[in-house]
């Protein structure tokens, strides 16, 4: 849902299907074009509604029911290689859903992640996005992921910006290669 929109956006959206749904399955048999009424908030309502309907049908079809509750027994490559399985879920789908639904220490990797992490030095200038959060990951004790990724995408938002920096505003200017170079 989250996909190509902002937070605020695809929380109206979620929250949206939630209310008019009972049920997980009750969406997974909703016809593709009411879903995507439902969601219309969210940006891309269309293709997220197949997406979602096709999420949640082989869900069903492969686990009996609609659910994720098997994945905590699952260790962190199953799980999330179960969910890459998954129509349209790549890495960073993935691992928001290990991290944010299932507790796992998944480090998603968004552009905000990305770009402050190259700023501050802890990923290499020439380090590709698929890369990154394997690398990333081996620097943070897994207790301190949810925390690391929330922090540096409130950074990246609120000082850490693409075009404009507020470097002066910056708490880690004084160890940052880029605000030393700047």
């Amino acid at each position: 849902m989250s996909q190509n929109t902002s937070d605020a956006n695809s929380g109206r959206a979620f929250a949206s299907l939630k209310a008019s749904f009972d049920s997980w399955e009750a969406v997974a048999s909703a016809p593709t074009g009411r879903i995507a009424e439902v969601i219309k908030c969210g940006g891309l309502s269309r293709i997220k509604a197949v997406r979602i309907k096709q999420v949640l049908q082989q869900i069903e079809t492969e686990q009996g029911r609609i659910t994720l509750d098997f994945l905590k027994s699952r260790t962190m490559t199953k799980a999330k290689g179960f969910l890459m399985s998954l129509p349209g879920v790549g890495h960073k789908t993935a691992s928001c859903v290990l991290l944010f639904s299932l507790r796992k220490p998944s480090l998603p990797v968004d552009t905000h992640v990305f770009r402050v992490a190259k700023r501050l030095g802890l990923i290499g200038s020439g380090v590709s996005l698929e890369k990154a959060p394997g690398l990333l990951q081996k620097q943070i004790p897994p207790s301190r992921i949810y925390q690391f990724h929330v922090h540096m995408i409130e950074h990246g938002r609120q000082i850490c910006c693409a075009r404009k920096p507020r470097c002066e505003a910056c708490i880690l200017r004084g160890i940052c290669p880029s605000s030393l170079s700047s």
